[in-house]
């Protein structure tokens, strides 16, 4: 089954994303899910402040990517539609 068609993967990678979405909402941002590639690379979107603040790209490294990887391992990388990282 291709990875974007794979619903438990699909929920895995939503599940972790809402355990992050506290930390992001106290400095007014979020993030959503927009697909995951053949290569399994999940594509998000930076929302809110995190869309155009000078530390999106570590949140998104440091913060988002690490805590997908730890979740599921068979992922390969994280990256966001809306900015040049």
């Amino acid at each position: 089954m291709a990875p974007n068609k794979d619903p438990k993967l699909i929920e895995r990678i939503e599940s972790t994303l809402a355990s992050l979405r506290p930390y992001l909402e106290a400095d007014s941002g979020d993030v959503s899910f927009i697909e995951i590639t053949e290569d399994m690379v999940v594509k998000l979107e930076l929302l809110g402040a995190c869309s155009s603040c000078s530390m999106s790209t570590m949140t998104l490294r440091a913060g988002i990517e690490q805590s997908l990887l730890k979740s599921i391992p068979e992922l390969k990388g994280v990256e966001a539609i809306n900015q040049d990282i």
